[in-house]
């Protein structure tokens, strides 16, 4: 049974492509983005309506409250899990989503250490004396690749980063395999491109629907939800600027300005990581994708 995988930036068509191919090829759908893990979380990530899944089975949806934290380790084991779940069922899998590290955690064998509570417990402090950005832009300095994967916002992950350095004296991402996949070596991973003008359009007009669908309201439940208790979902994109707008930080035209400007710049991270992975075929808009897919698949 077949591993495909469908990457790539942020309103490059992922979602749609995943369930076109999933349909020709009688696939079930393994969820990669790191924000559609967490209930409610609908409109701002972008989350497929499950009318609009056309029947097919999406795990790993909904499946955090806004208060946990998700972690790679956590992850890998439980995608994992579900894979060799559908693969038993004698059913191929269409991994989707735009989470690099999620997808390099499915594929390949990752080798994180132990965590060091003295350590992170100095980088925490660090981080609230100096500020995240400070601690981000040494990040950048001794792991450029490591900050082009991680978003600036995300305090766990940043002082995770900086912790493994510390620990194992090599930068975080030399515990990420390169090259062979070690896991399913005959996985097929196609990422989604598009010209840089045109990806700046489809973003900014997604911000737009967002809006117009009701990010403001979804984000007012999330907080009586208690989505300020975790870490990790009250820093995703739209999410965060949002907050700060209903907490009278920045008006609501800061907040979809803002949310624009850093999708971009997410995108743009995305972009460079996934360039990094010399197993990606990529496809553009230009001819059909779901044909350039089939036909490399050798499927037609």
């Amino acid at each position: 049974m077949s591993v495909i995988v469908i990457c790539g930036a942020t309103a490059t068509g992922k979602s749609d492509l995943a369930i076109e191919l999933a349909k020709e090829i009688s696939a079930e759908i393994i969820n990669a983005d790191s924000m559609q893990l967490y209930r409610g979380m609908d409109i701002g990530t972008a989350k497929l309506p499950e009318l609009d899944r056309s029947g097919i089975i999406h795990h790993l949806l909904d499946v955090l409250d806004v208060t946990q934290d998700a972690s790679v380790a956590w992850y890998q084991e439980i995608a994992r899990t579900k894979i060799a779940e559908i693969q038993n069922r004698n059913k191929s899998v269409v991994i989707v989503g735009g989470t690099g590290l999620y997808i390099k955690a499915i594929l390949d064998d990752l080798n994180f250490p132990d965590t060091d509570p003295e350590i992170r417990g100095a980088l925490t402090a660090e981080a609230e004396k100096i500020g995240l950005d400070a601690l981000f832009q040494r990040l950048e300095k001794l792991d450029p690749a490591a900050a082009l994967a991680i978003d600036s916002a995300n305090a766990r992950r940043v002082i995770r980063a900086l912790e493994v350095i510390e620990i194992t004296g090599r930068p975080f991402t030399a515990n990420l395999p390169r090259k062979a996949s070690t896991k399913f070596p005959d996985a097929k991973q196609f990422g989604l491109v598009m010209e840089r003008e045109t990806l700046d359009e489809c973003i900014s007009q997604r911000v737009d629907r967002m809006w117009d669908l009701g990010l403001v309201d979804e984000v007012k439940n999330l907080l009586e939800a208690g989505i300020t208790k975790g870490r990790t979902a009250q820093r995703a994109l739209g999410y965060s600027q949002v907050i700060s707008f209903l907490g009278g930080q920045i008006s609501e035209v800061e907040a979809l300005e803002d949310t624009k400007r850093a999708t971009r710049q997410y995108a743009r991270r995305q972009e460079v990581w996934f360039s990094r992975d010399d197993r990606i075929n990529w496809v553009s808009p230009i001819a059909s994708r779901l044909e350039v897919i089939m036909d490399a698949l050798d499927l037609r």
